[in-house]
């Protein structure tokens, strides 16, 4: 038995490779071609992966995917101003947004300086904005009558886009107010301008197009005031062209007559051309919610809290 387990190994090495060097020699070779597979495989590998990163990257920088219809661009106006509860309503105002494609968002303060917590909490919430100062004219600053809040700031708004943007829509949306985001999808195909209900508003709970039949014929608010357009900031928007096509339309500094004042001057406006959105306004989806109002933050002991985390939380609020 031990002499056929030694012929059988001598007759195996004759077969495989007919002298021992021989057999050598195919193994070296099986070797280099295994090192030649592995080389290639992981050539293979290394291509690919290097080809899927630069795809995936070339894909990223591409604004839509290749055949998405590109929606009509919005442009949100919203003036805000110091006091405590800004950081927060604009932290509100903006997750909303964020919710809303190809828009941008005009921040603009009654200020001479931009405030860095603003730009610090816009930042954060990540939603493409562009932030400016517009202060209130000092003569409506000494009044003690009421004072035209927003319009300078709105009026800076309307500015930019004459000069930055040719389609979409423009609103004017305050950081106090609730919205829907389906209004937005609703007002981002308005021709020329387009009005809603707004909740939450006068003794009337409601500011809304009266309509009937189909047609708009009248104005449902708690204070008409001779307004021929009795309606709330949150509830009209209106086409960047149809804008630019009346150069003069702004919004006058009359308290009370901002929507009127700017509705009047993009005339020639007929009912006609106004269309009527939130299910030919049969729904509400704004509402004029008012934040309650806070008093000043009372200055922190500094010496009691030194070297605590309220002397930073102390510097992210805003006091007027």
């Amino acid at each position: 038995m031990k002499f056929n387990y030694i012929g059988l190994g001598t007759h195996s090495g004759i077969v495989n490779g007919g002298s021992g060097s021989g057999g050598s020699s195919t193994i070296g070779s099986k070797m280099s071609l295994g090192k030649s597979i592995k080389m290639y495989l992981t050539i293979f590998i290394a291509t690919t992966c290097i080809y899927m990163v630069l795809y995936q990257y070339h894909i990223s920088r591409e604004p839509f995917a290749a055949g998405e219809v590109v929606k009509p661009p919005l442009y949100i106006i919203t003036p805000t101003y110091r006091r405590p509860e800004q950081l927060a309503e604009l932290t509100r105002l903006g997750y909303t947004l964020k919710h809303v494609v190809n828009l941008l968002w005009l921040v603009i303060e009654d200020a001479n300086h931009t405030n860095p917590l603003v730009a610090h909490t816009l930042d954060r919430i990540g939603v493409p904005y562009e932030y400016m100062v517009a202060p209130m004219p000092e003569k409506y600053k000494q009044t003690k009558r009421a004072k035209p809040r927003g319009v300078s700031n709105r009026n800076r708004g309307l500015e930019y886009l004459r000069h930055h943007a040719n389609e979409g829509v423009l609103y004017f949306a305050d950081d106090d107010n609730t919205y829907d985001i389906s209004i937005f999808e609703q007002m981002r195909y308005i021709s020329k301008v387009g009005m809603w209900p707004v909740g939450l508003v006068t003794k009337t709970g409601v500011s809304s197009p009266i309509i009937q039949e189909g047609k708009l014929v009248g104005y449902y608010d708690g204070w008409i005031g001779g307004r021929k357009y009795p309606v709330d900031m949150a509830g009209f928007a209106v086409s960047v062209k149809f804008l630019k096509e009346r150069p003069n339309a702004q919004m006058p500094f009359k308290p009370g007559y901002e929507e009127d004042g700017f509705l009047r001057s993009l005339a020639p406006l007929d009912n006609t051309d106004i269309e009527l959105l939130a299910d030919e306004c049969r729904d509400i989806l704004t509402w004029h919610t008012q934040t309650k109002k806070n008093a000043p933050a009372q200055a922190l002991n500094r010496t009691r809290y030194k070297n605590t985390n309220l002397e930073h939380i102390d510097k992210l609020l805003v006091r007027p």
